[in-house]
Order: structure tokens, then C-alpha cells, then sequence
């Protein structure tokens, strides 16, 4: 992934605090980034909740109906490219070799799906903010967990020979998940924190739980 684009979400040029687009006179958007930005302008500056559809359109100088073309609704702008990233971290399970030991695979693929640019730290925060501690956004999670989990279960599933269905394999991939939200929420309570290696140690100290020592 290139180095400027962050985790599950593409750069965008920023916004204002009121989510008008660069200049004045509100140029239209260009892009679901361009999208993207001109809402998290609102959500700063009127709160999620109160911050409506035809708002962010208006905002960004386009139509209603244009809008849904980018975002299937409102709680869907925070998500970024969750989807495309989900793939990509499928993609890089199956190509680990075989002799890294399962923990360490997934480790490391946590980490990288989760990998943060210098620049992006602070959108990203204000992301993940929103995604763990907006109520209606969080209850909005539970399909993309459950997909970010079913990756996880398959992974599992190919090196033990198990189904993905079978309990070790969901056991797993539930108890990386809740490291994983531990670890962003004490990266969020901590502005000095550093998101990667609070990661790593939440997935070793599960491996250690678990009676496996991670390399």
C-alpha cells in the first residue's frame, strides 16, 4: 500500500472545519476521499449524530442522489475502503509461508492492515473515535467486524485443517478482534501512543494466553 494512504481509507485533500472543500465557492467533489473529508469537516464541527445526508452533499456541492452513489448511508463514511483493505488482508494470510507459526501470521497482518502513515494519525483517530465510541456507528460495526473476523476464521481454518465454522477457528479470530479493539482503545485514550507496537503486544500477550509463544 503506499506509503501516504492509510489503513482502510484513501488521503483526501482536507477539509475546513465547516467541510467546505478548499476555496470558496465549494467546489464539487471529485472523489469518495474528496466526499469523505468534507464530512469529517461536519462531523467535527456539529457532532455525528447531528450531522445529516443532505448536509454533507450540500457541503460538497453535490446532489442527494450522488451522494448515495459513493456511500450506501451516512454510517458508511468512516468505513473508508474497508472492503478493498479486508481483501488485501486475505490476500497476504495465504501468502505467508507455511513455517511462520499461525500467532506470528496473523500478527503481522494485523499490523499491516492497521498500519498508519505519519500524516494520517490524526484522521485516523478521529475515525476510529467515531467508529468505537459513536453509539449508532458502533451497532453499525457488527457486520464489518463479522467480516474482518470471517478472514481471520479462514486463515485459522487452512492451517489447522478445521472448518472455518468450528469453534478453535472462531475462538480465534473473536479473541484477536477484542485484542485489537483493546488496543485502539487505549491508542485513543493515549495521544502518545503508538498504534503498531500496542498491536503487537495485545496479539503476543493472546498467543502467551493461549500457550503459544510468538517469535
Amino acid at each position: 500500500m503506499p506509503a501516504e494512504v492509510a489503513p482502510w481509507f484513501e488521503a483526501g485533500r482536507p477539509a475546513a472545519a465547516d467541510g467546505r472543500l478548499g476555496q470558496p465557492g465549494r467546489r464539487r467533489v471529485t472523489s469518495r476521499a474528496d466526499l469523505e473529508q468534507t464530512a469529517f469537516g461536519l462531523f467535527a464541527a456539529r457532532g455525528f449524530d447531528a450531522t445529516t445526508v443532505d448536509e454533507i452533499a450540500a457541503a460538497a456541492g453535490i446532489g442527494r442522489r450522488t451522494f448515495f452513489r459513493y456511500f450506501p448511508s451516512k454510517n458508511d463514511i468512516p468505513w473508508g475502503a474497508f472492503e478493498d483493505e479486508l481483501d488485501r488482508m486475505r490476500v497476504r494470510l495465504k501468502e505467508c509461508p507455511p513455517e511462520v507459526p499461525l500467532m506470528d501470521a496473523i500478527r503481522l497482518a494485523l499490523i499491516d492492515f492497521n498500519q498508519v502513515a505519519p500524516g494520517q494519525v490524526q484522521l485516523h483517530r478521529r475515525r476510529m473515535e467515531l467508529i468505537l465510541r459513536v453509539p449508532a456507528l458502533f451497532a453499525h460495526s457488527t457486520l464489518r467486524f463479522t467480516a474482518w473476523r470471517e478472514v481471520v476464521a479462514e486463515f485459522v481454518a487452512e492451517r489447522t485443517g478445521a472448518r472455518r465454522d468450528d469453534l478453535a477457528p472462531q475462538a480465534i479470530a473473536h479473541a484477536i478482534l477484542g485484542v485489537s479493539v483493546a488496543a485502539y482503545e487505549h491508542w485513543l485514550d493515549n495521544p502518545a501512543a503508538d498504534l503498531g507496537p500496542l498491536l503487537d503486544d495485545a496479539v503476543r500477550q493472546l498467543g502467551a494466553a493461549f500457550g503459544v509463544t510468538a517469535s
